[in-house]
């Protein structure tokens, strides 16, 4: 429970330093991601949760 806690910390803390350092940018991705087809926002997602979980099994082995 204690890392699942520290996981979520970590990922709103990037959040808040992505909203706090770049807003402009933030802004124009979401105009941006409406016209990107939901097949590649899908593969993109799971990409990202692939590579998630390939780094914390990484980092626990």
């Amino acid at each position: 429970m204690d890392d699942l806690l520290a996981g979520i910390a970590i990922f709103l803390i990037i959040e808040g330093l992505a909203y706090a350092l770049a807003p402009r940018f933030l802004v124009r991705m979401a105009r941006l991601l409406p016209q990107i087809p939901e097949d590649q926002l899908r593969l993109l997602g799971l990409t990202a949760i692939t590579t998630g979980v390939a780094i914390v099994w990484w980092v626990r082995a």
